[in-house]
């Protein structure tokens, strides 16, 4: 009855509905080629030796398609912090998110709050950033990763070439590659200077395409939903159905399989199919804001 189940999962079937609804909203990483690829690009870096022009890198998507996913997998894999046994308290990797608006003060602040380092936000900006360049030393901090990075794009011209060499400068003083994450807009801050663009490459996380590649993502979720019976997802009239509905979207895969399967438990089916798909009301109204809710 379990087969279709990943073997670490197995165990959930013996939970109660409300048990099984519940674990539905738990975190849980599926995992794929293209993100492994990037996952190890990242360790990659963290590990690169100390020299004067580090290499960066933008990552870029469309939204909720799974990039600060990424992010936190990569964190739990390689950068959590712990103790030396000289006492000494290691941050290996920091990932802070970009001011609302293209500000070299703000910068400073919001990884400043990574390190829950006490600050004065009235402290001047020369000030903010020894700080900043104290607490990554002291934590002997090898990757920045700075997320939201198109949020830069709102501010002047000026406040933009500000942060962008505020950012220049910690790499080179510190020596630490710097990681960008954003929608593919964030490109366009590169374009500030060209030493910014020379300095990072880009890669993009896609769209999902509907291929045998997104027919084995569905089989990879299907091993991880909570119900008692197969769904086969991956076949190719479903696999359609939800490609069409999430756009390849990543975040909105994962989203509309969640909620499938929460009308599969409630429902007494235990299984995804067709009908329950097209039961779900799925539209993107203008905004991008998904709305979902089932057809009477």
């Amino acid at each position: 009855m379990s087969e279709h189940l990943h073997p670490d999962f197995r165990h959930v079937l013996g939970l109660t509905d409300k048990g099984r609804l519940d674990f539905i909203d738990q975190n849980r990483w599926i995992g794929y080629p293209v993100a492994s690829q990037i996952i190890e690009t990242l360790r990659a870096l963290m590990e690169k030796p100390s020299r004067p022009r580090m290499p960066n890198l933008l990552i870029v998507g469309e939204p909720n398609n799974g990039k600060t996913t990424l992010v936190s997998r990569f964190m739990k894999l390689h950068g959590e912090g712990h103790i030396e046994d000289d006492s000494v308290p290691i941050k290996p990797v920091v990932t802070a998110e970009a001011p609302p608006s293209a500000d070299e003060k703000g910068l400073y602040i919001s990884i400043l709050e990574r390190f829950f380092a006490p600050y004065r936000a009235t402290d001047s900006t020369h000030k903010l950033r020894y700080q900043v360049v104290h607490q990554f030393r002291s934590c002997r901090t090898r990757l920045l990763i700075i997320d939201e990075f198109h949020s830069m794009l709102t501010g002047s011209a000026i406040k933009q070439r500000e942060v962008m060499n505020a950012i220049k400068a910690l790499c080179n003083e510190l020596a630490i590659p710097v990681v960008g994450v954003g929608t593919r807009e964030a490109v366009r801050i590169l374009h500030t200077d060209p030493q910014h663009a020379s300095r990072f490459d880009v890669v993009t996380l896609p769209l999902w395409q509907l291929d045998p590649g997104f027919q084995r993502l569905l089989a990879n979720f299907e091993s991880v939903l909570p119900l008692k019976k197969p769904s086969r997802l991956s076949a190719p009239e479903l696999a359609t159905a939800l490609h069409a509905m999430s756009g390849g979207n990543m975040g909105d895969l994962h989203r509309l399989l969640d909620e499938c399967t929460k009308v599969a438990i409630t429902s007494g089916k235990e299984m995804i199919d067709l009908e329950i798909v097209q039961r779900l009301k799925w539209v993107k109204p203008t905004g991008g804001v998904r709305e979902i809710s089932t057809a009477q």
